[in-house]
């Protein structure tokens, strides 16, 4: 049976009548308050410990299948802006978090967290105890849930259950087609910067087809400001595609779902790539599904790491980075074959966080990393990651 909804919702004032229910598929209910869409939507729920970014973290297409939990309370107080989407539009299913969105006290929003929400479709919670969420999270693993916002606060608590218990889960889903762009497009924007935001590239660079399995913008924007002419193609391009664009090296990017179901028709084309005399860069899924085509195996992770604030050590510098990360499956370490070594593990419970060929000439290096160097949200320890993508196609010419 359903665990008590009361026992469950200490944030919520007692007078309050609940407009909003997160239902998880061991029976656990909170109560809190709605915001955003009304409706009721399932997913996989994931916590995020970065104190900034919640735009960029919503619109990530890292996110699809999943319902984001805040552990940063103040959320909503720099509003939104459309600088800040990393896609079109909200990506993630939901959002949960403790205090009710504040009012936007920021130079650069044009518009409400509430309203936004609304605007674009996705459901969110507040008022809810997300310290103690997040420890459920962490002990059992990413539950399946249903989301449910009602202003009138009509729940059927045992039909939402039922719908958390139905959700498939992330294991065999290829979301990357649902977040892929539907045809090729050019990207010559940089990165933002004081006082002029965002810049175009206009001289020549290095030609580079980037892969996209839900590319975040930002990313795209680090590899124009490396010296990159970027051509986006779907994620379901072929290697006779990729390479018919002549590029001097190809980059596979970010994304959601479970790689292996991707691989299903990525893994032939990088694998066609790799014979081509060309450096290649992964992020992210696209590092996983590297890893992937090399031989290696992937895993479903307890509850995955998404934050801004990870320490990663380059195994190979000593050096250790701050990153972001947004991910629930993992390479698997012990399945890497021979000829490709692990570069970057986390310091938090040391899983793979990058890899490289050791075969490959300078001018045509192969490395990937499982973090999102670009930034957005984050901070910007691995920009170099971009130059040294950059440094390897300039040593062609």
């Amino acid at each position: 049976m359903p665990a008590a909804p009361s026992a469950a919702t200490p944030a919520l004032h007692l007078r309050e009548k609940p407009t909003a229910c997160l239902a998880l598929a061991d029976g656990t209910v909170f109560l809190g308050r709605g915001f955003g869409a009304a409706g009721t939507t399932t997913a996989e729920l994931c916590f995020n410990t970065a104190m900034t970014g919640y735009q960029e973290i919503m619109t990530d297409p890292s996110y699809a299948g999943q319902i984001v939990t805040f552990t940063f309370p103040h959320v909503g107080n720099v509003g939104i802006n459309p600088e800040d989407d990393e896609t079109a539009s909200p990506v993630a299913a939901g959002m949960v978090v403790k205090w009710d969105p504040t009012e936007p006290s920021n130079w650069r929003a044009s518009e409400d967290l509430r309203a936004w929400l609304a605007r674009t479709g996705r459901i969110a919670i507040g008022g809810i105890d997300t310290r103690r969420l997040t420890r459920a999270i962490r002990r059992q693993g990413a539950p399946h849930v249903a989301l449910s916002h009602d202003p009138q606060g009509e729940f059927d608590i045992a039909a939402l259950v039922a719908k958390a218990r139905e959700f498939p889960g992330l294991v065999g889903l290829d979301l990357a087609r649902d977040v892929t762009c539907a045809q090729s497009y050019r990207w010559n924007e940089t990165r933002w910067a004081w006082p002029d935001g965002f810049a175009r590239r206009e001289e020549p660079g290095h030609r580079v087809v980037a892969l996209d399995y839900g590319a975040k913008r930002n990313i795209l924007r680090c590899l124009a400001s490396a010296g990159c002419d970027v051509t986006v193609l779907p994620a379901t391009a072929s290697a006779e595609e990729v390479l018919a664009h002549d590029p001097e090296g190809v980059f596979l990017s970010n994304g959601p779902g479970d790689p292996a179901a991707t691989g299903e028709y990525a893994v032939p084309m990088i694998r066609e790539v790799l014979k081509a005399d060309i450096p290649l860069f992964g992020i992210c899924l696209g590092h996983q599904m590297l890893a992937l085509a090399l031989g290696a195996k992937t895993v479903k992770m307890s509850h995955g790491h998404h934050g801004a604030n990870h320490p990663v050590k380059d195994l190979e510098t000593g050096r250790v980075e701050i990153t972001s990360m947004n991910h629930g499956f993992a390479v698997d370490t012990q399945s890497l074959p021979e000829g490709v070594v692990e570069t970057h593990v986390s310091l938090f419970d040391g899983s793979n966080c990058g890899i490289r060929l050791t075969d490959r000439p300078a001018h045509a290096p192969v490395f990937s990393v499982q973090y999102h160097p670009e930034a957005s949200p984050g901070p910007q320890d691995s920009y170099y990651l971009f130059e040294r993508f950059a440094e390897a196609m300039a040593k062609r010419r």
